[in-house]
């Protein structure tokens, strides 16, 4: 860990006044090559080389679940699959939250960093620290204690209910390893590191692999297996991305002593945070309905749709990641008070999100049979997968704007319109048309569509607000409250 820390950074303010001021006793900077000053150079270079660790990393970090289910799938049955298909919409309500809040620390760091305020970065890492440990101590409980009667408010059928609740329960029982990892490499990637979180998710997902191979195949454990399998990995992860940041020398170090919260910062943190937090959980809950949709179809089109879904989180990781990339390349610019390099940079990730899509779709439409295989054999429930992913998968290219904008709306500091639009779209407009052509029609293509609508008509208000220009403002590190 030690010998990852190397690289002195000699900060400059935004006229760029060279200040030649080392940190006493060490160095200041991320290791070499790691860190990534994304307010010079080529647009197109930094966000492809900080989007492809990432994006690795979401890949492995998603294989903890996906894994679960193949295991599941093949080894325990279709009932198992349905289970922890069933089980997604839950998780989500609650890490939505967290990850939205994750998304405000890293942008008031991101900025921070860009406008070379070293002092303020270690200041916002700690404010941090401290706001999540919180979040772990609630999310646990709380998580624990709902998982009842999100089970019945989603219409569980008997045959999988109790698995459902198994799963859930020993999940977030576990889950402040996932927290933990998520600030952790929330906070490397804010100043440009996105190596290191995928260096440690490629070794905690090979080991949830293995975990899950011996817990369920081996000793049989079922569902308890797959679950506790992924909290174990997830906890590795944690320790291995706070080790660094508690042996670095870089501004982004942890100081588990005398830590506290700075009132201004966690306020901006906040501000950021809590809205793109919410939009993330209330999205998420209302996802609950839709799965309570999917549940009046029987067990096959359960394992179906869990299928679809599993294959689908993995379709949108480009747009997704490229939406993070957006979020710290235009917080960094904004810090820096360069706002034409931060629409230049959203215009490229746009750019590049949509043509990794479309090299996705092709091979995803024609092999969709095959890989729903991987989770299940049972012909119904192959039919059921194939089904929605040939249907709901080639909106991903409209689904891309609203990804794109949102990230860079909230790096420049305007998290609150992404939040509202969202709510709109995913929230109130989609459980509406639910309502209303689940009553009309009783079929499964109206329900199919309800994401395929929400993301219409969100990418179409969010195109309009990013092109009115009325997010622009100034940035986080510009409010002296900020960080008094």
């Amino acid at each position: 860990l030690d010998r990852a820390c190397r690289r002195v950074i000699i900060p400059t303010d935004r006229r760029g006044t060279d200040r030649n001021q080392r940190r006493e006793g060490g160095v200041t900077g991320l290791s070499k090559h790691l860190d990534t000053n994304m307010t010079e150079g080529s647009i197109f270079r930094q966000l492809l080389f900080f989007s492809l660790p990432l994006l690795a990393g979401n890949f492995f970090q998603q294989c903890y679940n996906t894994v679960d289910s193949i295991v599941l799938g093949n080894f325990v049955g279709k009932a198992a699959l349905a289970a922890v298909g069933t089980t997604t919409p839950i998780i989500n309500t609650l890490i939505g939250l967290f990850l939205g809040l994750s998304a405000g620390i890293g942008v008031v760091i991101s900025q921070f960093y860009g406008a070379k305020e070293e002092e303020k970065v270690g200041q916002a890492v700690q404010t941090g620290l401290l706001l999540v440990l919180l979040l772990c101590a609630v999310f646990t409980v709380v998580g624990i204690l709902m998982v009842p009667a999100m089970l019945r408010l989603m219409a569980t059928p008997e045959d999988v209910f109790g698995e459902a609740k198994l799963y859930l329960q020993i999940y977030f029982a576990g889950v402040s390893g996932l927290m933990l990892y998520n600030l952790g490499a929330g906070i490397l990637r804010a100043v440009g590191d996105s190596r290191r979180p995928l260096y440690f998710l490629l070794f905690s997902a090979g080991v949830n692999t293995g975990l899950d191979l011996l817990f369920v195949a081996k000793f049989q454990w079922g569902i308890a297996g797959a679950a506790i399998a992924t909290i174990l990995a997830q906890l590795l992860s944690a320790v291995l991305v706070l080790g660094v940041l508690t042996f670095t020398s870089s501004s982004c170090r942890i100081r588990w002593k005398g830590m506290r919260m700075q009132k201004g910062i966690l306020r901006n943190m906040l501000v950021v945070g809590l809205p793109s937090g919410l939009q993330l959980a209330i999205t998420s809950f209302s996802n609950v309905f839709v799965q309570s949709y999917v549940n009046r179809f029987a067990s096959s089109c359960m394992a179906g749709w869990a299928a679809y879904q599993k294959i689908d989180a993995f379709a949108i990781l480009p747009m997704m990641t490229l939406s993070v990339s957006a979020t710290t390349f235009v917080g960094q610019n904004v810090g820096a008070g360069n706002w034409n390099r931060a629409q230049k940079g959203t215009r490229m990730a746009l750019g590049m999100a949509t043509v990794v899509t479309v090299l996705i779709l092709i091979p995803l439409m024609i092999w969709a049979r095959p890989l729903c295989a991987l989770f299940n054999q049972e012909s119904q429930v192959l039919d059921f997968g194939v089904y929605f992913i040939r249907l709901i998968s080639p909106f991903y290219l409209i689904a891309n704007f609203n990804q794109i904008y949102a990230g860079a709306l909230r790096g420049a500091g305007d998290a609150k319109m992404p939040m509202y639009i969202m709510l709109g779209s995913f929230v109130v407009f989609r459980q509406i048309y639910l309502l209303v052509t689940y009553q009309c029609f009783g079929t499964l293509l109206p329900v199919a569509l309800g994401y395929p609508v929400g993301w219409v008509l969100c990418s179409v208000l969010l195109l309009g607000y990013y092109r009115s220009g009325k997010w622009k403002k100034r940035s986080l590190v510009g409010e002296e409250s900020a960080y008094e």
